[in-house]
């Protein structure tokens, strides 16, 4: 092929130009300090209140911090079932993910990319 000829152009190979834009693209999404992005554990709103007792007993019982969501506690109110379930299941998740354990609490539990942190109830997250 003439490069001399007038209907080539020089131009950028479109793989590279692909390349490019997603590298632009990618470098202006924010991302949390550690370059992560975070998950929070907790109750599904459909689960049930029986349910989610039974779950959040189990979430106490095997490793979750529970002392949080004790009488005159930071993450005590609001006092319901769901709330205590939530910051349970995510205790035990955020401190077993390491190990393989998932936020599923027999289907009482769903992932949530939203910090659900409120007043002086802080939710932990591991990166």
């Amino acid at each position: 092929m003439n490069m001399s000829s007038p209907n080539c152009k020089r131009s950028m190979p479109f793989g590279l130009i692909k390349i490019l834009v997603f590298l632009i693209f990618f470098s202006n999404i924010p991302l949390k300090s550690e370059g992560q992005f975070h998950d929070w554990c907790i109750a599904d709103e459909q689960t049930p209140d029986d349910e989610l007792l039974q779950a959040l007993s189990w979430a106490c019982g095997n490793g979750a911090d529970c002392s949080k969501i004790q009488e005159n506690q930071p993450c005590y109110l609001p006092n319901t079932v769901r709330d205590h379930a939530s910051y349970a299941f995510n205790s035990y998740y955020q401190n077993s993910k390491a190990k393989g354990a998932s936020c599923y609490f027999n289907s009482a539990a769903v992932l949530t990319a939203r910090d659900p942190s409120h007043d002086a109830c802080k939710f932990e997250v591991i990166p």
